[in-house]
Parts: C-alpha cells; structure tokens; sequence
C-alpha cells in the first residue's frame, strides 16, 4: 500500500472541527523564572498509575526549559481567561503582570485555573513534528467550578449545554 499524502492545511481544517480545551503548561527554568506554553492536547492517559500527557511542538522554545526542569503544572483555563492565554501565548515576558503562587512541588500556579495537576516527566516520546509527554501526577485539584476555555476552529470560547 503507498503512503498517502495529507495536505498541511486540509489537517489542521479538518483537526480543527475537534475542540479541545486549552491549559497552560507551566515550570520553573534552570534560572528559577517562570515559564509556561498554551496547549490544546492536554489528555487524560491512565488511572493506574495516575498519568496525564500532553504535544508540545518540537520547535517550542519553552518545551526545553520545561523538560529540564523535569517537572510541570496543567492549569485548566477557564473561558474568561481568554487575556492570560493570549498573555502566555505571545513573545515576551509571558509572565509580566501576572502573579502566580508557587505550589509545594515548586512550579508556577496561575490564578484562578479551574485546575492544577501537578506532574514529574514519566517519559517523552517522538511523536512526529511534536512530542507526546507523559506525567506522573503528583497532585491535582479543582479550584473552581468554571466553564472551561475550548479551542474551536481557530477560535477560544467556552461550553454552552444543550437541552
């Protein structure tokens, strides 16, 4: 059977009908500074053991510091943090202005996440122009009942139910 040729664009239209929700990755550096990544592949993996995992882009320049720091927090953005995702989403300070709490564990909690999960790197695996991480969670908790920031065709919002 020959390779068959996916185009760029139709991937991310057709990948893009998918919502997905939207977290900040955050750890400290070696320098001891903040730094964080959005993400839309946050996933649940496994139970037992308690594992999360997520794809940073290979061309990342936050995914290094991360991996070196050898551990990291998920903050669950909620749909009216559209400001701090943009904030950490861009070039710069991504942390200016912003004040965040450091946990036990020694990583940057953003406030007012509707959840923080706390994770060491289980294992990294090459996953193609990514890599799919895998953490071993250490600690989690919901801090508030939100509705959640979803990415969907190009756009951040929230959930709305229907009857």
């Amino acid at each position: 059977m020959s390779e068959v040729v996916i185009e760029a664009a139709n991937f991310r239209q057709v990948l893009g009908a998918y919502p997905t929700g939207v977290s900040v990755i955050t750890a400290m550096n070696a320098a001891g500074q903040p730094v964080g990544m959005v993400v839309g592949t946050f996933t649940s993996v496994s139970i037992d053991p308690p594992l999360v995992g997520f794809l940073p882009d290979r061309k990342s320049s936050t995914w290094p510091q991360i991996e070196a720091a050898g551990h990291f927090c998920v903050n669950v953005l909620g749909s009216d943090q559209k400001a701090l995702c943009a904030q950490i989403a861009g070039k710069g300070d991504k942390f200016a202005g912003v004040e965040f709490s450091v946990t036990n564990h020694g990583l940057p909690q953003l406030p007012d996440v509707i959840a923080a999960i706390e994770c060491r790197i289980h294992s990294v695996t090459d996953a193609g122009d990514h890599v799919f991480v895998l953490g071993r969670v250490l600690r989690l908790e919901t801090l508030r009942d939100a509705d959640p920031m979803l990415f969907h065709k190009g756009r951040y919002g929230g959930f709305a139910e229907r009857g």
